[in-house]
């Protein structure tokens, strides 16, 4: 089942692009490259990333059916297409110049193999450039797991874990100086995100991060899990308006040999 809703994620699309943003401003462009966004959503960004870079041609990347025909219906530039695919299943020939990816890496476990095979798909002198969220150890993220294991739910998740996973910011430098990328760009970052109130956390992770569990979930029943997740978590945050919600994110860059 596709749980990705545009309308969902675009909520808050400015406080989402700006990492985007910061992480396109470390790859270096050169010419007539050939680009693929990993998990590339409803393509506005993709858009902008295939212009930044005057790239040959790129290649937008999602398995979200839903996202995909958005990117399709209202995104398109010349050297510019979308397809339906899963980020593991990136295939090494042809090469990439550049491999990008906005916010999706974290969905996927094992990322030291993961990197592997992304390296293994650039071109010589080719850039890797990836931001996951860095927010498994705060409540949004604690909450939605403890609710998973309530005996109410805990039968959905029977043999299920938590697919939002990330390394530390040292553990991704050391893995891609292992991989030939002598050139290396990591930094952690917080992103501080101003909020109408404490609610609007619950429709930024319905919109993320829930996906995830609703994918598990019959339709009344996820809604009893976010009824659940929303009491829950409402509890643990301040209730201060507007609302501060700092955000972590780890951003990496690197150019492999």
């Amino acid at each position: 089942m596709d749980t990705w809703n545009p309308q969902q994620y675009a909520k808050f699309t400015r406080e989402r692009e700006q990492p985007f943003f910061d992480l396109l401003g470390l790859v270096q462009p050169g010419p007539l490259m050939r680009v693929i966004d990993l998990g590339c959503g409803t393509g506005t960004l993709t858009r902008v990333l295939h212009e930044h870079l005057k790239a040959r041609e790129t290649t937008g990347l999602d398995r979200s059916t839903r996202m995909l025909e958005t990117a399709r219906r209202e995104v398109s530039a010349e050297g510019l297409r979308f397809e339906l695919g899963e980020i593991e299943h990136v295939t090494p020939d042809p090469k990439f110049d550049v491999i990008f990816s906005n916010a999706a890496l974290h969905w996927l476990p094992d990322h030291e193999a993961l990197l592997g095979r992304l390296a293994s798909a650039l071109a010589p002198g080719g850039q890797l450039a990836f931001q996951v969220p860095a927010m498994h150890d705060t409540a949004t993220h604690r909450v939605a797991e403890e609710i998973a294991r309530d005996p109410t739910f805990q039968p959905a998740f029977v043999n299920w874990r938590s697919p939002l996973t990330t390394l530390a910011p040292e553990q991704y430098a050391r893995v891609l100086y292992g991989l030939g990328f002598q050139q290396l760009h990591v930094r952690l970052v917080i992103y501080p995100h101003v909020l109408a109130s404490r609610r609007d956390v619950v429709e930024w992770t319905r919109g993320t991060l829930l996906t995830a569990y609703e994918k598990q979930l019959p339709p009344d029943r996820f809604l009893e899990f976010l009824e659940r997740y929303r009491d829950r978590l409402l509890l643990q945050l301040d209730a201060g308006e507007p609302f501060f919600f700092p955000f972590k994110r780890i951003l990496v860059w690197g150019r492999r040999n």
